[in-house]
């Protein structure tokens, strides 16, 4: 059956980096470790979310007929354009720390290390959150210095596996909207 009310859309969200140490969130909605700290406004691009994969086939010798495919890569990245030039998006874009001068020492080879991110996904009260526990910035964007265009710093964020108990994951994902608990 057709529910329009089942639409989503990305009307607002914020980014959040943390150390992997910080505490996780566990739902959609908990309020997050003071760890964890708002990177600000994001371009108008919002947060592109990518996963790829990659397979082997395996085909018999006897009729080539396809047998088994074998997962043999996979990954997971988020994407996002960074608006505010503050010492937090300048560390993450740079992969090195802000001195006291505010000078940053660049060298491209750096990524900053892994770091835990959290996004959140807004549609009124309907709430997508992203919980990466192992990321680091694998890709930056170019920088661009233009008459009335704001300095962006395009980063993405490469999700690592954790084994958490028996599950190994990338990311987790709540959506308020699913969520059947007691009290939800």
């Amino acid at each position: 059956m057709l529910d329009s009310s089942n639409v989503r859309v990305a009307v607002t969200g914020a980014v959040y980096a943390a150390p992997t140490t910080a505490t996780r969130p566990t739902d959609a909605t908990i309020a997050l470790s003071a760890e964890h700290t708002d990177l600000g406004y994001v371009g108008d691009g919002g947060v592109t979310e990518s996963r790829e994969r990659s397979s082997n086939q395996i085909r018999g010798w006897q009729n080539g007929a396809l047998l088994r495919e074998v997962v043999t890569e996979s990954s997971i990245t988020y994407a996002f354009i960074l608006l505010e030039t503050k010492k937090e998006n300048i560390e993450l874009y740079y992969g090195s720390k802000v001195a006291t001068n505010g000078s940053v020492k660049v060298n491209p080879s750096k990524t900053g290390g892994r770091k835990s991110f959290v996004i959140d996904v807004i549609d009124d009260d309907d709430i997508i959150r992203i919980d990466v526990p192992n990321g680091e910035v694998t890709e930056v964007g170019e920088q661009v210095y233009a008459s009335g265009e704001p300095i962006g710093y395009e980063v993405t964020v490469t999700g690592y596996e954790i084994t958490d108990g028996d599950e190994t994951y990338s990311a987790v994902k709540w959506y308020s909207s699913l969520d059947t608990t007691t009290g939800a």
